[in-house]
């Protein structure tokens, strides 16, 4: 069935939750995981104002925690024996760069968490989780 599986994470409760059912779904089919995260681009326009991190600062930063949220998935899935490697870019437009990452890897299945948006303000914001599913050619398991 799957043998490769592309787990983006973003760090919060819910992505960790996914990234124990992903790694149990690995477990269970002998399958590896990639851990993927995206880094946020440097926000802040080029002035004089002294009041923002530098862009040196603020992409140190940004790798320090990337890493740390796929370092957790790597730990968590070499406690359990499945082989996990890991990924990370960075990005403004992350469902893009989601999809991107399953070719780059031959992963043939994604598994993400949903964080749910209902209603008018899922219509209106959308999520990454929805934009991965309209815009991927590989199936995408999503975790509630």
């Amino acid at each position: 069935m799957f043998k490769h599986v592309l787990l983006p994470t973003d760090g919060s409760d819910l992505s960790r939750k996914a990234a124990g059912a992903a790694i149990e779904f690995a477990k269970s089919i002998g399958a590896k995981i990639t851990a993927f995260t995206c880094m946020d681009e440097y926000p802040f326009l080029q002035s004089s104002d002294a009041g923002h991190q530098t862009r040196k600062t603020f992409k140190e930063h940004a790798e320090t925690d990337a890493r740390a949220r796929v370092n957790e998935v790597v730990v968590a899935a070499e406690a359990e024996g499945v082989i996990c490697d890991t990924d990370m870019t960075i990005s403004s437009v992350p469902y893009m760069d989601i999809v991107e990452a399953a070719a780059r890897h031959g992963c043939d299945v994604i598994f993400m968490a949903s964080h749910g948006r209902r209603g008018l303000a899922g219509l209106l914001v959308g999520s990454e989780t929805q934009k991965v599913l309209t815009h991927c050619t590989i199936p995408v398991l999503v975790y509630r």
